[in-house]
């Protein structure tokens, strides 16, 4: 097998192909939804927040509701994702206040489901 001519030499092509064989290589990225609390509406957030997803590389969407919160989805490298996360709940734009940022549904995924960051109505 793959030129092994004695049992014992295969052992560590075997041991590679088997550890290998354990990686999950289908999930590539992760995918999270948030919800970001304080004063974040009308202090330009959903600008600074698409800014910074796209200086990141990451895809998604943010939207202000009803409540006076942001909403929204990251998608991306899972470094990439973090790097977001971070942002959201300590840093957000110059003039908000974040009181807290709930992050929900956080996944891997095989494939991104949406191509670039923008800011849904």
């Amino acid at each position: 097998m793959f030129g092994c001519r004695l049992k014992v030499s295969c052992l560590p092509l075997l041991f590679l192909l088997f550890a290998l064989s354990q990686i999950d290589m289908s999930a590539k990225y992760a995918s999270v939804d948030f919800e970001v609390f304080g004063i974040v509406q009308g202090v330009f957030f959903r600008m600074h927040t698409e800014k910074e997803a796209k200086k990141l590389g990451v895809s998604g969407w943010v939207k202000n509701t009803r409540e006076g919160t942001v909403i929204g989805q990251v998608q991306g490298p899972p470094e990439k994702v973090s790097q977001m996360k971070h942002w959201l709940r300590n840093i957000g734009s110059p003039s908000s206040r974040i009181d807290r940022a709930e992050f929900t549904n956080e996944r891997d995924i095989s494939k991104l489901e949406m191509s670039g960051f923008g800011t849904r109505y």
